[in-house]
């Protein structure tokens, strides 16, 4: 078997693009068991997601958690599914299409931008070898998590590499790393959250709620957990809280381990059993409304609070296509091309292409 995919056709004289792809965790196919299960299989055999030895996880994933987890999942997809699809994947391609034009208007250059997913589809893999074809000779990957981690940015990075070590001739290539600290990142999030008080009223307490990682990530070197306290600090001072004002924590645990704390729904439970009038909450992990937020946070975060002794939970929308983190994504992307955008006129262009067809090139 050959090492290499196979070369794209290629045209003397053709201008040479840049890429970029916007890369999210991914979604099943339809909210039902047979694709969430699919999608499952895919997400949770990836060694960077679950670090667990492969001999001690493998009867657990397909045994139990591939046998158990399907359905319940695939209801709770149902409950937010929207009519264009899953959530996070109808956000993310918004997000790129819109991105495409901001960039339009300040940059002239050839580019093209698209999306792609981790796990599930449009696949990375796939993405890659079509920007190949569309003669991209430069790549910027930007993984929409706000805050770095091994399982989400690191993996995204791997699937990418990996993907990238089988084309003979490899494009040039960029990353972003993270944006957890990004002035425009944090004024949009504060603003966001401005807005929704500006029409609703503001809360007894404001509890930012970060996607949960296992706690022993963070003593093996994972700089997740002290990005998201940055986040939270960052957008608290902007919005001139008060440490009693506001509590940070972390969703999602999965499994017996310890996860980074505090927990989400024990803070919730607490808050309930403490008799606090209102709570809302917001995600500044993620940048498009999902499974997590809508579901998890929205429906079972409100339960947990209100039967706790609760009276009103409030769940603020992620950024998705506000114009303002638009335009910061936008200004992330543009200073990652600095030195990228000065290429060959058409007559340079022309001129390579004459050259070529004088060695005996054939166009």
């Amino acid at each position: 078997m050959a090492r290499y995919l196979p070369e794209p056709p290629f045209h003397h004289g053709t201008p040479a693009r840049i890429g970029i792809l916007l890369i999210n965790l991914g979604t099943p196919q339809a909210p039902t068991p047979q694709a969430v299960r699919a999608y499952l299989r895919e997400f949770l055999s990836d060694p960077h997601v679950v670090e667990i030895p492969r001999p001690l996880w493998w009867p657990i994933l397909h045994l139990y958690v591939l046998r158990t987890r399907p359905k319940q999942s695939a209801e709770r997809y149902a409950r937010v599914w929207m009519s264009d699809g899953s959530p996070l994947k109808t956000h993310t391609q918004r997000q790129a299409t819109l991105l495409r034009g901001y960039l339009g208007e300040r940059l002239k250059y050839p580019m093209v931008v698209d999306y792609a997913m981790r796990y599930g589809k449009p696949s990375i893999a796939d993405k890659l070898q079509e920007l190949k074809a569309q003669h991209c000779d430069r790549l910027l990957l930007v993984p929409l998590y706000p805050q770095y981690s091994a399982s989400a940015t690191g993996t995204a990075f791997a699937a990418a590499f990996d993907s990238l070590s089988r084309m003979r001739n490899m494009p040039a290539v960029r990353t972003v790393r993270h944006f957890h600290d990004h002035p425009g990142y944090i004024n949009a999030l504060a603003q966001n959250v401005r807005d929704y008080w500006m029409k609703n009223g503001r809360p007894d307490r404001l509890i930012m709620s970060f996607h949960g990682v296992p706690r022993v990530t963070l003593d093996q070197g994972d700089p997740y957990h002290c990005e998201c306290q940055k986040t939270a600090r960052l957008v608290a001072e902007a919005l001139a809280l008060k440490p009693e004002q506001y509590h940070i924590a972390f969703q999602s645990r999965f499994g017996r381990a310890e996860w980074i704390k505090p927990y989400t729904a024990v803070l919730l439970t607490q808050l309930g059993k403490q008799k606090v009038n209102r709570v809302d909450v917001i995600c500044p992990g993620f940048v498009s409304d999902c499974l997590e937020t809508l579901e998890e946070i929205a429906i079972e975060g409100k339960t947990i609070f209100i039967q706790s002794g609760g009276r009103d939970f409030n769940f603020i929308p992620c950024l998705n296509e506000r114009d303002d983190w638009i335009q910061t994504l936008t200004d992330i992307v543009l200073k990652q091309l600095l030195g990228w955008t000065a290429g060959p006129s058409s007559e340079e262009l022309d001129s390579s292409r004459l050259r070529a067809m004088a060695m005996g090139a054939k166009s």
